[in-house]
C-alpha cells in the first residue's frame, strides 16, 4: 500500500499546485464559479436533481457543492457503468414514475423540470442526449427537438441547456455546465479524477497515472479473470507491409493500434503472468514499484515499441494502458 500511497500523494500533489496557481485553467475557472452560481439559483425552480457520478470512482465524483440539498430531492446516478439502450429507457422509466409521484402531490403541475449536474468528465451531456433520444421516440417528436453539444473532451458544456425527455407529463432536463469543488481536495480524491480522466493527464504526469493504475490493478482481483486468456496470438508474424497476419484466412492485424483484441489479449495476459509469479509482496511499497517497472518493461514488447528507448517508451507505454483501461478494455 506504501507504494501507491506515495504515487496518488506525488499526484495529489501535482494536482493541488496547479490548481492554486493562479489563472489556472481548469480548477475552478471563473467560467465555473459563473455556471456553479447559476445552478444555485435555479436549484429552487426544478422539481428533481439528477447528481451524475462517475461509477468507477462514486465518492470521488461526489458534486460537493450539493451536499446541502435534501436528498429527498436528489437522486445520484451512476454513469459509465453499462449504458445500453434498455438501461436507458429502464432508466427514463424510472424517472417517469418518480414524477408522476410529484404529479400526484400538486394536481397543477404540467410540467416536470429536472437538472443535470455533475464534475468534469461523468458525460452529463451524453446522458442527456440518451435521455431525450428515447423520449422523443416515445413522444413521436424526431427531428423538433435540440440535442445537448457532445464532444470529446470534457468541460464542453458553456451554458444551461434545456431538453424535452418526455410528454404526458412534460419533462424537460437542464444540461449545466461541469463544475469542479472551489475548495482542493485530498490527494487520494484527486488521483481518482486523474487517472479516470476528469482532469487533465499533463497536470500529473501519463507514467504517474499509469504506475497508478497498475497499483491498483496489482492489488485487486480483476487480473485473475484473466488466467484463461489464450496465449495463440503469441505466435503471429509481420508482413511486409508491417501488418500481423494470423492462420489461412491471413487476417491483418496492425501492431500499432492497440486497441485490436489480439493486443488487448495479450496485455491482459502480460499483466496476469507478471503478478501471478511475482515472488515478491505487492504490499510491500519497495516489492510493488519493482513489479510495476517490470510490468512497464514487457508491455513495451506487446505494443510493438522498440526496446532500446526506455524513457520515450514508458510515455507511450502509459497513454496506451490508460486508454485501454478508460475504454473498458481492462476490466472494471
Amino acid at each position: 500500500m506504501a507504494a501507491r500511497e506515495r504515487v496518488f500523494g506525488a499526484i495529489g500533489k501535482s494536482v493541488k499546485a496547479v490548481a492554486k496557481s493562479r489563472g489556472s485553467e481548469w480548477w475552478y475557472t471563473p467560467d465555473m464559479a459563473a455556471a456553479a452560481r447559476a445552478i444555485e439559483e435555479r436549484i429552487p425552480l426544478v422539481d428533481l436533481i439528477l447528481e451524475v457520478r462517475d461509477a468507477r470512482i462514486p465518492l470521488s465524483s461526489e458534486y460537493l457543492q450539493l451536499r446541502k440539498i435534501p436528498s429527498a430531492c436528489r437522486i445520484i446516478v451512476l454513469n459509465k457503468a453499462d449504458l445500453a439502450d434498455c438501461s436507458q429507457t429502464k432508466f427514463l422509466t424510472f424517472l417517469q414514475a418518480r414524477v408522476r409521484e410529484l404529479k400526484k402531490k400538486d394536481d397543477r403541475m404540467h410540467l416536470i423540470t429536472l437538472m443535470l449536474v455533475g464534475i468534469l468528465n461523468v458525460r452529463k451531456s451524453a446522458l442527456a442526449n440518451s435521455l431525450h433520444q428515447v423520449g422523443r421516440i416515445y413522444a413521436a417528436e424526431k427531428g423538433r427537438l435540440k440535442h445537448s453539444v457532445v464532444t470529446p473532451q470534457p468541460g464542453e458544456t458553456k451554458s444551461i441547456c434545456s431538453l424535452k425527455i418526455a410528454s404526458h407529463p412534460n419533462i424537460f432536463v437542464l444540461d449545466t455546465p461541469s463544475v469542479l469543488p472551489p475548495d482542493v481536495i485530498d490527494d487520494e480524491v484527486c488521483s481518482k479524477l486523474v487517472v479516470t480522466g476528469a482532469i487533465k493527464d499533463s497536470v500529473a504526469g501519463e507514467i504517474n497515472l499509469a504506475e497508478y493504475f497498475l497499483s491498483i490493478l496489482n492489488l485487486g482481483e480483476e487480473y485473475k479473470k484473466w488466467a484463461k486468456l489464450s496465449s495463440s496470438e503469441a505466435g503471429v508474424a509481420l508482413t511486409g507491409d508491417g501488418s500481423l497476419s494470423l492462420g489461412k484466412k491471413q487476417k491483418k492485424l496492425y501492431p500499432t493500434d492497440h486497441t485490436q483484441d489480439f493486443i488487448v489479449n495479450n496485455v491482459r495476459r502480460t499483466l496476469f503472468d507478471s503478478v501471478s509469479s511475482f515472488g515478491g509482496c505487492t504490499e510491500d511499497g519497495e516489492d510493488l514499484a519493482r513489479l510495476i517497472q517490470g510490468e512497464f518493461e514487457v508491455l513495451q514488447k506487446v505494443f510493438h515499441l522498440p526496446l532500446e528507448i526506455k524513457e520515450c517508451n514508458y510515455s507511450r507505454v502509459a497513454i496506451k494502458l490508460l486508454t485501454l483501461y478508460r475504454i473498458g478494455r481492462l476490466g472494471h
